[in-house]
């Protein structure tokens, strides 16, 4: 059943990663369904959308919604980000109810921000409101933080108690009460709803891959064993551990390394950690790579390392996997419900200590560094995992109930 669907997208962007990637695909998916879409965004993404081609597809429209200087410069105050998209998700609401009554939506869609902390009033609307995917709810374990700097022991103490606060959020019980059904991306997001709303919470992911991205790996891996993280260099992102597990596995393989590929605050404590593990010079730290370029690393490493403490999705995963690329993480938030046995390792963390994590890491490293057979094997089983992790997988997820 074709629908008219309003999507509220403030972050909207075509080859983008992470949090405008949701938005830009969701709504291309969407299309791609039969749908008609109007997406409420943010002006600053027109250009990138124009030249993706978003404003000329049929059947999709792009209305901006932007607020005064002053409450943009509220951005750049301490907290000031989640004053100032208050203020947006108003200013967009306005907007939602001016197009509703013009349009006659058959229902609107919360997808970014996507996270179940930060409000939605698109329920106002009256009409079926689908809030999400919305994650956030993933937690650092405890054992994990006398490792961190002390500034990410406290960062990670506030987040904690923001999320306990949740429970006592008029604007959260509100955007809740009114959504039909509310999308997480993960169990532990679902776990963070209050209770009385869980009956209206599903468990989907809010990433995806294009279907033209899949393929198994063309080129063998080079012969002194490589390993690759990409990403931000910040603290629960975990790239200490894999620091710390490559002197682990060089003890007993030395010939392996690592590549690191990010930017971040963490950078210099990663490095510190580095020297006193005595594997500084067994790692290669780059700045950034154009996206080809990322995925030509793909295709020249032994496997992808990222071992983050607290990810709702992680779109470096779906797209190692989607290039044939075995995948080492924990069994924690997003890459730990992507990756399977059968195209990589998933760390456990449950009730063992951070190094258990890090030896565990190590003999993961060890086994593909040494083992083809078993690179190939899941780099197979990588590609077809990847097949079922696509934008219009997340969609059809979603949207199949609502369409019967």
């Amino acid at each position: 059943m074709a629908m008219k669907i309003l999507l509220s997208a403030y972050a909207c962007e075509p080859d983008k990663g992470s949090e405008p990637a949701v938005g830009w695909h969701w709504a291309q998916a969407l299309v791609r369904r039969g749908h008609e879409v109007h997406v409420i965004t943010r002006s600053n993404n027109r250009a990138a959308i124009e030249a993706g081609g978003g404003a000329q597809r049929e059947r999709l429209k792009f209305h901006y919604c932007d607020l005064p200087g002053w409450a943009r410069a509220a951005k750049h105050w301490p907290g000031g980000i989640y004053f100032y998209y208050l203020l947006w998700q108003t200013g967009a609401y306005r907007l939602a109810k001016k197009l509703h009554a013009g349009a006659h939506f058959d229902l609107v869609q919360h997808s970014t921000f996507a996270s179940y902390r930060q409000p939605s009033f698109m329920g106002g609307l009256g009409i079926p409101f689908l809030f999400g995917p919305v994650g956030g709810g993933e937690t650092m374990p405890l054992q994990f933080r006398a490792g961190i700097p002390v500034a990410g022991r406290v960062a990670e103490f506030f987040r904690d108690l923001g999320g306990a606060l949740i429970a006592c959020d008029p604007l959260m019980w509100l955007t809740y009460s009114r959504a039909r059904t509310i999308a997480c991306t993960t169990e532990e997001t679902r776990a963070r709803i209050p209770r009385r709303f869980r009956l209206k919470c599903m468990v989907q992911p809010a990433i995806g891959i294009n279907d033209g991205k899949i393929g198994e790996r063309s080129e063998q891996a080079p012969d002194r064993p490589q390993f690759l993280f990409v990403g931000r260099l910040l603290y629960w992102k975990g790239v200490h551990l894999a620091v710390r597990a490559l002197a682990e596995a060089r003890r007993a393989a030395p010939e392996v390394t690592l590549k690191i590929i990010g930017q971040g605050s963490d950078r210099a404590w990663l490095q510190s950690v580095a020297r006193d593990a005595g594997v500084i010079d067994a790692i290669e730290w780059i700045d950034g790579r154009p996206h080809d370029e990322i995925q030509r690393e793909f295709r020249q490493c032994t496997a992808l390392v990222f071992p983050s403490l607290h990810d709702s999705g992680g779109m470096v995963v779906i797209e190692a996997l989607a290039a044939g690329v075995p995948v080492v993480c924990l069994d924690l938030g997003g890459p730990g419900a992507m990756v399977t046995p059968l195209c990589g390792v998933a760390i456990a963390t449950r009730n063992i200590t951070e190094g258990d994590v890090v030896r565990a890491l190590a003999k993961a490293m060890i086994e593909l560094a040494r083992d083809s057979e078993l690179r190939a094997r899941l780099g197979a089983h990588a590609a077809l995992r990847a097949r079922e992790l696509t934008w219009d997988a997340a969609v059809e997820a979603v949207y199949a109930p609502i369409e019967r």
